[in-house]
């Protein structure tokens, strides 16, 4: 009887053993990511329950709490009879059209620049200049080029024949072109560079083999290179357009929305709400929409990935 009864304790010993090792483990693991759960909690789930709530409710921050007054789904039936509302909907729509206008130059530029150019490293540097350069110094650049009196482009455009050249952002059906414009310009260097670093994981053998059997250049693009860069341009494609409707500084720099409501975004309607109107539960019920859109719209990404995407 002896034997089983010290078996059984020596089994319960090193159960007891494992499950403390197994504790100390997670205490750790928990002790190590709670400065950023708790920052993640207080930053960015807090904001969002707060928003979630705030839009049922017609309140004005300035009342203070007891100005809150709730109104149900009135505000998100007010959104929908808002024309201003659906004008920044509809332009954050046609703005969508610069994500695969950039993406096609970018990797154009990045398959030319990985095979065929002298200086990859000036030109990876002269591309990503824009992307980092500051907002605010290359929205007042592009208002002097785009200055429809005496700016450069204008006055190259007279040059060239063209006798009344469109007035750009002062102009309600350019100016929201040529923000996009903007956009696509300063988007061309990330995306190039995020391809390029995509290109050196496809292995040279593949592009070796298709020579062989007497594969051109159009060929190899089409049957390696495209399909193998299919998870980088669904990577730009998701973040692309999840930036597309965080479009805010652009706008405040250039435009503040105008002329009449031309270049006016989700999020700049929602600034105006919020900080201008003072509208905290409407302001909120826009974020929320704005949230609707961007879970649909990646929802819908990630199910299409399946049939166009090689891993």
């Amino acid at each position: 009887m002896d034997q089983p009864s010290h078996a059984l304790t020596g089994k319960t010993l090193a159960w007891n053993k494992r499950r403390s090792l197994q504790t100390g483990e997670t205490l750790a693991g928990l002790l190590f990511v709670g400065p950023m759960l708790l920052g993640v909690t207080i930053l960015v789930l807090l904001p969002i329950i707060a928003t979630i709530v705030l839009s049922f409710a017609d309140w004005n921050f300035v009342a203070g709490w007891d100005g809150i007054r709730w109104v149900g789904f009135g505000n998100f039936e007010n959104l929908l009879k808002d024309e201003a509302f659906v004008r920044s909907v509809r332009n954050n729509i046609v703005f969508l059209l610069t994500v695969p206008v950039y993406m096609l130059i970018s990797m154009v530029l990045a398959v030319l620049i990985n095979k065929n150019v002298y200086w990859k490293g000036y030109f990876k540097v002269a591309y990503f200049m824009p992307y980092i350069s500051s907002i605010v110094a290359v929205a007042i650049v592009w208002q002097v080029l785009f200055q429809p009196s005496y700016g450069p482009i204008n006055e190259f455009l007279k040059a060239i024949g063209i006798a009344n050249p469109p007035k750009w952002i002062a102009d309600p059906n350019f100016a929201l072109i040529s923000i996009m414009m903007i956009s696509i310009w300063t988007s061309i260097g990330f995306n190039m560079i995020i391809y390029l670093a995509g290109l050196q994981s496809i292995p040279e053998d593949l592009y070796e083999a298709a020579e062989m059997d007497g594969a051109g250049v159009w060929v190899k693009f089409s049957r390696i290179t495209f399909p193998l860069l299919s998870p980088t341009s669904f990577f730009l494609l998701v973040t692309g357009i999840i930036s597309t409707f965080k479009v805010f500084d652009i706008i405040a720099v250039m435009t503040q929305g105008g002329p009449i409501g031309s270049t006016s975004m989700m999020v700049w309607y929602l600034y105006e709400q919020a900080f201008v109107n003072l509208k905290v539960g409407y302001a909120s019920s826009v974020s929320v929409v704005l949230l609707l859109f961007v879970l649909l719209i990646t929802f819908g990404q990630w199910a299409a990935q399946k049939k166009w995407v090689n891993y």
